[in-house]
């Protein structure tokens, strides 16, 4: 038997929310008729697709398979809705992108609403969380990383580098010794990550200037740039980052820099998707002149 396209879509639903309640509040459904129909799509399909856990409903080895089927599904009928609208030019649907919060909020945003103005019919959603995303559990639909991973059926494309230099407000160097070479950060305040919460081996910063103290310290960067802007101390911030806060200016900017590099990274299931590939170009172009622009005026 054929499964009904209605039970595919609250089967996405579920996946994409892990939990019944949180497909029925997107489907605005009642959250017992998402586990009868998840149930008659069990039956029908011969082999449990979820694992009830204490944190929710993960896909199981048979669901992992039928995700990507169900994705594809969920294209073509996107794609069918956009033709016979006459909009086959644009794209439609819903596109969420994980990113570290550096990207998500100083990069992310510009860029997504100007693929959005070119798309009035898609939503984009932005997750701006400090750790590694797992798209095999398809927490988003595509993921912006600080170095490459290794394993998984994924695809990675290098978007950009970018650039990282100390900097502080011009409030705070006044009223505080002087900084001539980088022995010198040991007399200051310095703002980082909580070391223990650096997910990413790129995100080590300040060890790299030879910091062993983090006085000031936040799994955000955000946090790490206010704290900076309201001259509370010295921190590591990227370049991109500093035309949205006035006032601060680079420290020992010849003695201290670092390059780093964004990647695309998708499940390697989705290269047949059409609407995620032309997605991806978009945001990997507008990223690329975004972090360029914003660098200049650094």
């Amino acid at each position: 038997m054929q499964p009904h396209w209605d039970d595919i879509r609250i089967f996405l639903a579920v996946a994409r929310s892990e939990s019944l309640s949180g497909a029925g509040r997107v489907l605005r459904i009642d959250p017992a008729t998402v586990g009868r129909r998840i149930a008659r799509l069990e039956e029908e399909m011969g082999a449990p697709l979820f694992a009830k856990s204490p944190t929710g409903y993960a896909l199981s080895d048979g669901g992992q398979r039928l995700m990507g089927h169900a994705m594809r599904a969920e294209q073509a009928m996107q794609d069918a809705a956009a033709d016979m609208a006459g909009q086959a030019g644009g794209m439609t649907g819903q596109i969420r992108i994980g990113a570290p919060d550096g990207c998500a909020n100083f990069l992310l945003p510009q860029v997504c609403a100007a693929i959005g103005e070119q798309n009035p019919d898609l939503d984009i959603q932005i997750v701006a969380l400090p750790r590694v995303f797992n798209l095999t559990r398809r927490e988003a639909d595509m993921v912006i990383a600080v170095s490459p991973p290794t394993a998984g059926r994924l695809t990675v494309q290098k978007i950009t580098d970018y650039r990282l230099h100390l900097a502080a407000s011009v409030r705070y160097l006044r009223a505080h010794p002087p900084i001539r070479q980088l022995a010198d950060l040991q007399e200051h305040r310095m703002v980082g990550y909580v070391p223990d919460m650096i997910f990413d081996k790129e995100l080590d910063y300040l060890s790299e200037a030879g910091i062993e103290r983090v006085s000031l310290a936040s799994n955000s960067v955000s946090v790490q740039l206010n704290w900076v802007r309201q001259a509370c101390g010295i921190g590591v911030l990227h370049d991109f980052s500093l035309p949205w806060a006035r006032g601060l200016q680079k420290v020992l900017p010849e003695m201290f820099s670092l390059t780093r590099s964004f990647y695309l990274v998708r499940h390697a299931d989705d290269r047949r998707l059409e609407r995620q590939n032309r997605f991806a170009a978009a945001l990997v172009e507008g990223l690329r002149q975004e972090v360029q622009s914003l660098e200049a005026r650094s």
